[in-house]
């Protein structure tokens, strides 16, 4: 999810840059399409279930003049070959990567993702227009019904790997440290988590499971602080400009993937102790086993401390 967010300002450059003259297709997979239905930029999107052979013939039909591959694997590669087209591939740095993950060797640029992104479509005369990341929301979206707080402290309690998740237990001890109102926001796997914080924070609005990607945005949206993990909630807050406490385990900012351009007071937090990060460049795997993850020494007080600055400045 938080991939398919970081492509947005080269949806929109593109655009700009060719403002009349094109028309821009998105190939996702058809869980993420959502994200994108509202996109003013975007003229279609194609969804592919199993494997991109579903798409490849209507693909093929419309006589594309340029592919832009932001995502260099090889699904994308089959796209390429059989469309025959100029390409303009992103380039992942997957031997830096290695390299950092195994060896703690960096080699990593000292740049974000997003600008990596734009880079790949430099030769279209595009350039960076400072606005940041893209979030659309359905015109009709109305998140009334949940009768929040004016002001609130918006936790995204879930990630797509153990290593990258917030565990309950550090939710709950830096929610016990602010007198603030708390919204829990997560899918449905994330319930049983938001249960847990819910019924030990007395502040606590458990909303895990119980709103579509697009309500979690416009609760993000209204939020005064979000808390998350290196996660796609993460960064939607960023497209929103919010000021995000971001909590960072087993991967790490120095992969590119920080928060792009959010609110100015925005703060990362990272593990404390001699720990060699990031652990794999997903989240997926720790170099100090599954009971003592990166994640989990993290400071709850450090966390709290943060969630107090920021809703005081």
């Amino acid at each position: 999810m938080g991939d398919i967010v970081l492509t947005s300002p080269v949806i929109r450059r593109l655009a700009q840059q060719l403002e009349g003259n094109t028309e821009i297709h998105y190939l996702t997979k058809k869980a993420f399409a959502p994200l994108l239905e509202n996109n003013p930029f975007i003229h279609q999107i194609h969804v592919i279930e199993k494997s991109v052979q579903e798409v490849i013939p209507e693909l093929e039909a419309l006589d594309f003049d340029y592919v832009v591959d932001l995502h260099n694997n090889i699904r994308s590669r089959v796209v390429k070959r059989r469309l025959g087209r100029l390409n303009f591939t992103f380039n992942k740095l997957n031997v830096q990567k290695w390299l950092l993950v195994n060896l703690g060797i960096n080699r990593m640029p000292d740049v974000h993702v997003v600008d990596r992104y734009l880079d790949t479509i430099s030769a279209f005369g595009t350039s960076d227009d400072g606005r940041g990341l893209d979030y659309f929301l359905p015109h009709e979206l109305t998140i009334r019904n949940l009768n929040l707080p004016v002001d609130f402290v918006a936790v995204a309690v879930g990630a797509a790997h153990v290593g990258k998740r917030m565990q309950p237990s550090l939710i709950i001890d830096f929610c016990k440290q602010i007198n603030l109102p708390v919204v829990l926001l997560g899918g449905k796997e994330d319930v049983d988590a938001g249960t847990e914080i819910a019924s030990n924070c007395a502040q606590a609005i458990d909303l895990t499971g119980k709103l579509t990607i697009h309500q979690s945005a416009a609760v993000i949206r209204e939020a005064r602080v979000v808390v998350s993990g290196d996660t796609g909630l993460m960064h939607i807050a960023a497209a929103f400009k919010k000021k995000i406490v971001s909590v960072w385990g087993c991967t790490s900012p120095v992969l590119g993937m920080a928060p792009y351009r959010p609110h100015k007071y925005s703060m990362i937090i990272e593990p404390h102790g001699r720990r060699r990060r990031p652990c794999s460049k997903l989240g997926n795997k720790c170099k100090y086993g599954n009971d003592n993850r990166c994640i989990d020494s993290v400071s709850a007080l450090e966390i709290a401390q943060a969630i107090e600055k920021l809703w005081a400045q």
